[in-house]
């Protein structure tokens, strides 16, 4: 069964993935709209700007960049290698954030997966079903079961039998006179 699970996890991570997608994709109309109406703003906003002013701003910036960085090669050796060490371990959470998140979607595929064949009512409810007592209690083998067909058998018959034993008695009643 095991083998079916890990099968099945891989299906249920692309329907959940497909789900959502599909609930992003409607909503792109009104992203649309909105884009639509914030452009002639933003247009204006950026015809107003004076490029040499922007280019001048960016060239100040690298320029503090540069100046900035450290010449020394030892400090820089240090500094990559801190650097690296800092990737690992960041590169592993987003490996455990990914799996997480694969998990999550996949557990979201097989409940998208249930609406769409309509077996998330079913669950619903057979765990009624399952928390509901029940109010006359059920036999618990077929054995018992069994059992209760003939004790109700046996009174319709006994019923029969008392008649032959009342026309007996009245044979005898008539036969002493």
């Amino acid at each position: 069964m095991a083998i079916i699970d890990e099968l099945r996890t891989p299906l249920y991570f692309a329907a959940g993935t497909a789900d959502l997608a599909v609930q992003q994709a409607k909503k792109v109309p009104g992203l649309i709209e909105q884009i639509a109406a914030e452009a002639p703003s933003r247009i204006e906003a950026v015809k107003k700007t004076d490029p040499k002013a922007v280019q001048e701003k960016a060239q100040a910036k690298f320029a503090e960049l540069v100046g900035g960085l450290d010449t020394d090669l030892k400090k820089l050796g240090e500094q990559a290698q801190d650097l690296a060490l800092r990737g690992v371990g960041v590169a592993a959470e987003y490996a455990v954030k990914a799996r997480e998140k694969y998990e999550e979607l996949a557990a979201h595929g097989e409940e998208a997966v249930k609406a769409w064949r309509g077996e998330a009512a079913e669950e619903i409810t057979e765990i009624a079903i399952a928390v509901e007592p029940d109010p006359e209690p059920k036999a618990e083998t077929q054995a018992e079961a069994e059992a209760e067909a003939e004790a109700e058998a046996k009174p319709a018959r006994k019923t029969s039998a008392r008649k032959a034993p009342a026309k007996k008695a009245a044979a005898v009643e008539g036969a002493e006179k």
